[in-house]
């Protein structure tokens, strides 16, 4: 683990991920201060966590004495059905994230996060993960010390909202799991819980840096959380 205290930054933390990486986060000793950016205030309080509101999830003040986070964590995303349209998603999944991301790189974010989507490429025919593509082909592009794309499969959570695409994998996959071998195994539903650790180890190794510049963990990969240790 680093030594010393670090600051870290989280856009999305009201989101199934985001939650569960932000309680992680406020627990872990290695963290003196985390930064919430978001469009609303969340429903809790810590000493340790500082809430930037923005309806549009931008830095509008950061003055010379603030610290600087070495971490960002973006757990931003939608679905077309949440959306309204495809020109909406994209505004989100590609244009905010991109956003954000640049915004956490003026604040000088060394390493960086991002939860993106199983299959994401920007040259797919699925608008949704080509969106997902993009968007991490744009943040590679940013000149962050270390880039890490969390590519999970369907969810397993409580979610505000729930999906219901979600809850129908989540059914199929318990019913049929002793046949979900080989490549399928990716598409096993993974807890947001177990998503968000892996988000913050990861974040740790890289601060050591053990881990390469630009870092892809998908699917079963997380299920198994090779990474942690």
């Amino acid at each position: 683990m680093p030594q010393g205290k670090a600051y870290a930054i989280i856009a999305g933390a009201s989101g199934l991920v985001g939650d569960e990486l932000l309680h992680q986060l406020l627990a872990h000793p290695h963290y003196q201060t985390i930064y919430s950016l978001s469009r609303s205030e969340l429903p809790f309080h810590s000493k340790k966590l500082v809430q930037i509101i923005h309806p549009e999830l931008r830095v509008t003040a950061w003055g010379e004495s603030d610290p600087t986070p070495q971490v960002g964590f973006i757990c931003l995303g939608t679905t077309k059905k949440q959306a309204g349209s495809n020109e909406a998603l994209e505004a989100i999944d590609f244009q905010l994230v991109k956003e954000v991301a640049a915004t956490m790189h003026l604040l000088g974010v060394r390493h960086i996060v991002v939860i993106s989507s199983l299959f994401a490429c920007p040259w797919s025919p699925s608008h949704y993960l080509r969106c997902k593509g993009k968007m991490e082909k744009a943040i590679r592009a940013m000149g962050f010390d270390h880039c890490i794309f969390v590519r999970p499969g369907p969810l397993k959570g409580e979610r505000a909202q729930p999906r219901k695409d979600e809850l129908l994998v989540q059914g199929v996959f318990t019913l049929f799991r002793p046949l979900v071998i080989g490549p399928l195994a990716h598409l096993n539903p993974i807890p947001a819980e177990r998503v968000a650790r892996s988000m913050l180890e990861l974040s740790l190794l890289a601060e050591s840096n053990h881990t390469e510049p630009v870092t892809v963990v998908s699917g079963k990969a997380l299920q198994a959380d090779p990474h942690i240790r």
